[in-house]
């Protein structure tokens, strides 16, 4: 626990090595990691390596539960991992509870010695972890909402690699500054490790060069506006064109539903060396809370680079086609008194997921009966009008810790579709152990018959984690190559904690790497 002041108050928080974000960790690709987790909090704690593929080690993947049995206070375990066949900005979080609020930070993977980027290399490079910040202790804000039935309170602030920069209660506060030279140019990492909230992310005066999202290679294209959700990652290029001066860097929520989110922009400073401290900043303009076509911009942009040394592998033929519809829904609580005696809850395919007491990769792998069952739904157990504004008669859900088991190298093909209940809205979703590509997306109800014709299995982008457009639906699709139990979960944290979650079993294959490897000694136990 470290004590931080922010917007003008203290509190204490549960840091790594006493930092907020914690450290960037800096490996190669093809690098064996070795990192030794000690809990010396009264919380249990677990730390996912997101986007890693963990290919065979599962037991290093993090989630609490899913993988692992937490470490509990006064205990550690070493994560144990190799990065295979993965460059680029990823990122580590705490993978418990809402933890992950101040538990988190960079894990950026440098090309093999030798190997370049596949664009000119950058004169500089920065990290930019964007963040939430409430004043209140986050574990109380998410346990009051969980008594009431209710939503969370929503964040205080949104932070640039941890400082808020100064908001109306709290004027004397300062921002994250980044130096700059004329005529360098800087890769500017950008990471959302917000809890629950999309941000745009601009500078003035300055355009971006995309040149990466979720550690894949994407084919450059330059903007103003990037859109970055929870989980995601994009590199940018920035070239220090303008004469001198300081100019604000700015993230921004985007939410086109109506719900309740934290308006306050973040600031930041882009400062040209030899540029005095008195001088004034250039500001930008966010763009409009609900600008959905400036997000779709930046989105329909990103193709993977798909070059001979970068190939796309896009599977074009699918043995599992599964349609997911995502939301949010009710059931009945008794002791909600606030919610009238009703809570709110999410789901997928009508199952809220219901966390396990024993961790699903040792219940699978020592063959624990009663932990979980293979019958997750592939489709909707109902259909209805996903995306129409008047709900089906029941807003009920069933509960259960309900697993989709997949052969060993299938090609999966999964259409998540969002849904209208309570409110339409954009869900990004991250899928553990795997990255997918993004074939398609559309608005209103996906059409099996029409909308495949549209999909782009050439070069579409790959990544980790992929927002679902409210009201509307993305098609993904990932080759099971990777043995062990992952999760598919909601990155916006309330949703997971109502259950907008899943897992997929992937069975061994038969050749001699194709098996998930035993666990480790010091596996945490629950």
């Amino acid at each position: 626990m470290r004590n931080m002041s922010r917007l003008c108050s203290t509190k204490p928080i549960v840091t790594i090595n006493g930092r907020f974000p914690g450290p960037t960790i800096y490996a190669r690709e093809d690098d064996r990691m070795l990192i030794k987790v000690v809990n010396h909090v009264k919380y249990n704690i677990t730390i996912h390596w997101h986007g890693v593929k963990q290919l065979r080690s599962g037991w290093a993947d993090g989630p609490a539960y899913i993988t692992q049995c937490p470490v509990q206070p006064g205990q550690s375990y070493v994560y144990n991992f190799t990065i295979t066949g993965q460059r680029g900005t990823l990122f580590w979080h705490a993978h418990i509870l809402w933890l992950r609020a101040t538990v988190h930070g960079a894990f950026v993977i440098l090309p093999k010695r030798g190997v370049p980027y596949p664009f000119p290399k950058p004169n500089h490079e920065a990290v930019l972890v964007l963040g939430e910040w409430w004043k209140s202790d986050t574990e109380a804000v998410i346990n009051e909402a969980l008594s009431s039935g209710l939503a969370p309170n929503v964040s205080d602030a949104h932070t640039i690699n941890g400082y808020p920069g100064p908001v109306s209660n709290c004027p004397s506060q300062g921002g994250y500054t980044l130096s700059v030279a004329h005529g360098k140019t800087y890769m500017l990492r950008v990471i959302n490790a917000a809890l629950n909230e999309e941000l745009f992310f601009k500078i003035a005066s300055h355009k971006m060069t995309v040149v990466e999202v979720d550690a894949t290679y994407v084919k450059p294209f330059e903007t103003d506006t990037i859109i970055v959700a929870p989980g995601q990652t994009t590199n940018v290029i920035v070239t220090a064109d303008q004469g001198f001066g300081k100019y604000m860097v700015v993230a921004s929520t985007f939410m086109d539903s109506p719900i309740a989110i934290d308006n306050v922009t973040v600031t930041a400073t882009l400062h040209y060396s030899g540029t005095l401290a008195s001088f004034p900043t250039t500001l930008t303009r966010t763009p409009p809370q609900n600008a959905t076509s400036v997000a779709n911009n930046f989105i329909d942009s990103l193709r993977s680079l798909n070059s001979k040394k970068h190939p796309a592998r896009v599977p074009k033929n699918v043995d599992h086609s599964l349609l997911f519809a995502v939301g949010l829904g009710m059931n009945p609580c008794q002791s909600c008194i606030v919610g009238n005696g009703s809570r709110v809850v999410a789901s997928i395919n009508n199952v809220t997921f219901v966390m396990p007491t024993t961790a699903l990769l040792q219940a699978h792998f020592f063959g624990i009966k009663g932990v979980f069952t293979t019958d997750f739904p592939g489709n909707p157990p109902f259909v209805f009008n996903y995306t129409d504004t008047v709900p089906p008669a029941s807003l009920a859900t069933t509960n259960g810790t309900r697993l989709y088991r997949l052969p060993y190298n299938a090609t999966v093909q999964v259409v998540l579709q969002d849904t209208g209940i309570i409110a339409p809205e954009n869900h990004p979703l991250h899928l553990h152990g795997f990255n997918f590509f993004a074939v398609g997306k559309g608005l209103g109800n996906f059409n099996p018959k029409k909308d495949p014709k549209k999909f782009n299995l050439v070069d579409p982008v790959e990544r980790n984690t992929i927002g679902v457009p409210s009201g509307g639906w993305v098609a993904i699709r990932f080759h099971a190559d990777n043995p062990g139990v992952w999760f598919l979960h909601c990155h916006l944290e309330v949703h997971t904690t109502w259950g907008l979650k899943m897992a997929f079993l992937v069975d061994n294959g038969k050749g001699p790497n194709e098996s998930l490897l035993p666990p480790p000694k010091d596996l945490p136990k629950c």
